[in-house]
């Protein structure tokens, strides 16, 4: 029993004396976390500027990693906690998160602290940046403010403009926040974080917000040499700024004006379009201004693959654009035509509505349903009728399939939605995209790569019509196309500025 107890007594001994050494011995892993380059709030020099990519950027465009040349980008970790959230999405999204994991692992690859910041080709760095409020070193005065004013620390928004605030205190070379959300960007200059937008793919204002056709002044002999022989070659100065395929009015004085196309040697030629656009069985439809006769040339045009079109509501951008494609299928000239529009955003989950996949996306697609309906109805001669429907007769008997839905169960008429787009290769179609101000330039892309040889592009839409929250008038994938594309010897570009639908309509648009 004595020995047992001696045995106790010295076990017990042993264990304090290593309770007490541990108590004594510093803590290593605390004092090396409390380093401000552990945290990626110092940056590898102090002579270009810091830039502070918000999620919405990477997801908008992940080729944001390589935009900033020598600059030093700070990725924060929230980022990446939010990107988390979309890389299991089968959409853009989705495909755009996973793409910026891969390119950030990519990055680091070689980097042991990835807080301390690699080198990009561009003679530039990206790190993270950890905040935490509870390790980080001593907060500054600005960010005590900062969590008086916004108190919810646990939010994303706030830990991102937080970390911008410690980056501030620990670097004297600028500090900028890039972000799309423009709550975030109130946000940041309330308390003094300067702010941009992602201005990569932006387009000049002047682009969506001018739709007037360019007037060139020419003499009255040159206007009669271009109507009788069809074309006219003006000199460089007169034609500044007027790119391949763009529309234009020769104009001598105020009345006197022919609408002309430039082509690839530098030529204005004249529009070459139909009186009325002829469905077979269904209505004509005659453009009823300028801007629907350039857009009838360009969509009649076989060397032309893409148009773009801008118009406000009501200017008959989706009428006319369908009836020229169902104007050219009838006449052999595409195998069919697909008309399509997005769900805002591009693949949303669409299980909330009941009924099979076609049942959900009526409600997304019934305004293309309509103009196919409206084109393609039986024409009824006006005047008495020699022959007077039964009383009883139904006008629509039940069962009896309207035209445009024969040819889609043929499959030479398709309406479908954009969420399962990507990785098809669409051949020889004319293919309608309306609404396409709701699409982000990456999905835009994705669209126009998805055309094979001898296909038709036509992409429509109001830039100034815009629900997807990660775009603007500026940056949508409609004007992107259009900027990036412009001046190719196959893009057109026409701009409508005149409504037909009401004078209601018209109204409505200007005014309201």
């Amino acid at each position: 029993m004595i020995n047992q107890t001696e045995e106790e007594s010295q076990c017990a001994l042993f264990e304090e004396t290593r309770m007490s050494d541990r108590m004594k011995k510093p803590r290593r892993s605390s004092s090396k976390l409390s380093q401000p380059e552990d945290f990626g709030l110092t940056a590898p020099s102090q002579i270009v500027k810091n830039y502070v990519l918000d999620t919405n950027v990477l997801l908008h465009d992940p080729a944001s990693l390589e935009r900033f040349k020598e600059n030093h980008l700070c990725i924060p970790v929230d980022v990446l906690a939010e990107l988390d959230k979309f890389k299991s999405e089968q959409t853009e999204r989705g495909a755009n998160a996973r793409r910026v994991h891969r390119r950030l692992t990519e990055m680091f690859s070689c980097s042991e602290k990835v807080t301390r910041g690699v080198a990009t080709p561009f003679g530039g760095t990206v790190r993270m940046v950890i905040y935490d409020p509870a390790i980080c070193p001593k907060n500054s005065e600005q960010l005590n403010l900062f969590h008086r004013i916004f108190p919810d620390r646990e939010r994303v928004d706030h830990r991102i403009l937080a970390a911008c605030l410690l980056l501030m205190q620990h670097n004297s070379a600028p500090v900028v926040l890039v972000t799309k959300d423009i709550n975030m960007q109130l946000k940041a200059r309330a308390v003094g974080i300067e702010c941009q937008d992602y201005l990569n793919d932006k387009v000049d204002v002047r682009e969506v917000s001018n739709y007037e056709v360019h007037r060139i002044e020419v003499d009255p002999s040159e206007l009669q040499r271009f109507a009788s022989a069809g074309d006219i070659m003006l000199d460089e100065e007169r034609c500044a700024g007027v790119v391949v395929n763009e529309y234009v009015l020769l104009g001598v004085g105020e009345k006197q004006t022919m609408p002309a196309r430039r082509v690839a040697d530098g030529r204005f030629v004249r529009l070459n379009f139909p009186e009325a656009l002829k469905i077979p069985d269904g209505q004509s439809l005659k453009p009823l201004n300028l801007g629907q006769r350039c857009l009838i040339d360009a969509l009649l045009n076989p060397e032309i693959s893409l148009v773009t079109c801008y118009g406000h509501a009501g200017t008959g951008k989706t009428l006319v654009a369908v009836a020229a494609g169902l104007h050219e299928m009838f006449n052999r000239r595409y195998n069919g035509i697909t008309v399509s529009r997005p769900v805002v955003a591009m693949g949303e989950q669409l299980g909330f509505l009941p009924g099979s996949l076609d049942e959900k996306m009526r409600p997304w697609l019934q305004p293309i349903h309509d103009a196919l309906d409206l084109l393609m109805r039986p024409s009824t001669p006006l005047g008495p009728r020699r022959k007077q429907q039964k009383a009883n007769a139904a006008p629509n008997p039940a069962g009896v399939k309207k035209p445009y839905e024969i040819l889609m169960e043929q499959g030479i008429l398709e309406i479908e939605a954009l969420c399962y787009i990507r990785g098809r290769s669409i051949p020889n179609r004319f293919f309608i995209l309306d609404e396409a101000q709701q699409l982000t330039p990456q999905e835009a892309k994705t669209i126009v790569t998805r055309m094979s040889r001898d296909s038709k592009l036509v992409l429509v839409g109001d830039p100034a019509q815009i629900d997807n929250p990660y775009v603007d008038s500026r940056s949508n994938g409609l004007v992107y196309t259009r900027n990036r594309l412009k001046g190719q010897d196959f893009v057109a570009h026409v701009a409508l500025n005149r409504g037909e639908r009401s004078e209601l309509a018209e109204a409505g648009a200007r005014l309201m």
